[in-house]
Order: structure tokens, then C-alpha cells, then sequence
């Protein structure tokens, strides 16, 4: 009998396929918690993130069934990649836009200068200084602006990874952690809420 606890999410996945229905509790119950935290982080609504949480476990089971999923060493990427699919495709259900969206194409290409996937001081500054009250704004935001945020500040993931997690390219990140910072300079203006940042 396999020892599964010991065993890697990949490891995991791979046993699953293969059969044993096990493999997948175990690959739920380690995965369940950080999953929904992150559903729920976006969506802010109990019963929205159960319903995404659950059709991202239906999605998951059956990519893993077809045999869509090959050992890459990132299967929490690749769950949250779906979770992020399932998100939003309910938002485009939706199509409610209240805040300003980058145009579509509008990726960060044209910088020059300082490479801007590098964590650069402005990055440093928002994340030491300006989260307490980032987080009373955080629900104003459009998910993918808020999910990016999220990843970034609160699971501590690079750009790049943000990108491979949400099957966009890096310059998209950026630019939406871009506007999302526009957004929350906005509204802070405009609650006469004040952000310390410190130079």
C-alpha cells in the first residue's frame, strides 16, 4: 500500500490517473484549503467561491481522467490556473466592468528602460507600507486586477508565475498590478484615505 502523505502532489496525480481513488482524497484535502482561500480572495462571496470551488474540482477530475495533465512539478499552479479559467468565465458571464480596464492589447510593451519584470522599488514600497490599507479597498477591484494583488502580496508568487498561473504573459501581470494600483490610488483620493509611502 502506497504511503500516500509522503508522496508529492505530482506523485499524487499521476497515482490518481492510474486509478486510485485515494491519490485524489489526499490530493484534495492538501489543496481544498489554499484553493478556496484564493477563489474566496477573489470573488468575495461565500456561496460564489463554493460553486467555482467545486466546478474547479469537477475540471480538475476530469482533465486528470482524459489525461491532460503531465508531471511539470507545479500541480498547484496548474489547479489554480483552472480555478482562475472557471473565475473568469463567470465574470465574462456577467459583463459587469464599474472600474477602468487596461484596452485589450495594452500589455507594457512599450516600456523602456529598468527591466519591469524585475521587483522593482515601487513593488517593494506598496507591499511594505501600503497593504493595511490596500485591503479595505481590495473588494472595489476587478477580480483580475484584485487576483493579481492577491498572488503577488499575498501568496508571494513572482510575475512570472502569476503569468503561468493565470495563462497570461508577464507584461499582462504587470499591467494589471499596474492598474489595480492606479485603481487604489484612485479610490483612496477619492475616500480621502491616506497612503503613506515612504521614499
Amino acid at each position: 500500500m502506497e504511503k500516500l502523505a509522503s508522496m508529492t502532489d505530482e506523485e499524487l496525480a499521476l497515482l490518481y490517473i492510474g486509478g486510485n481513488n485515494r491519490a485524489f482524497d489526499e490530493l484534495l484535502s492538501r489543496n481544498q484549503s489554499k484553493l478556496f482561500s484564493y477563489i474566496m480572495f477573489v470573488v468575495r462571496d461565500q456561496e460564489l467561491a463554493n460553486d467555482i470551488f467545486q466546478d474547479t474540482f469537477v475540471k480538475v477530475i476530469t482533465k486528470l481522467q482524459e489525461g491532460k495533465y503531465t508531471d511539470s512539478g507545479k500541480f498547484s499552479y496548474w489547479v489554480t490556473r483552472i480555478a482562475h479559467n472557471v473565475i473568469m468565465d463567470w465574470y465574462r458571464q456577467q459583463k459587469n466592468a464599474h472600474i477602468v480596464e487596461p484596452a485589450e492589447g495594452n500589455d507594457l510593451t512599450n516600456l523602456k528602460g529598468v527591466s519591469v519584470t524585475d521587483t522593482n522599488r515601487e513593488a517593494e514600497i506598496v507591499n511594505a507600507q501600503v497593504l493595511d490599507d490596500v485591503k479595505r479597498m481590495m473588494d472595489m477591484l476587478p477580480a483580475p486586477q484584485r487576483e493579481v494583488v492577491y498572488m503577488r502580496f499575498y501568496q508571494e508568487l513572482s510575475f512570472k508565475e502569476i503569468a503561468e498561473a493565470t495563462g497570461v504573459s508577464i507584461n499582462t501581470s504587470l499591467g494589471r498590478m499596474r492598474y489595480a494600483i492606479l485603481n487604489l490610488r484612485r479610490m483612496a483620493k477619492e475616500h480621502s484615505i491616506t497612503l503613506n509611502v515612504c521614499v
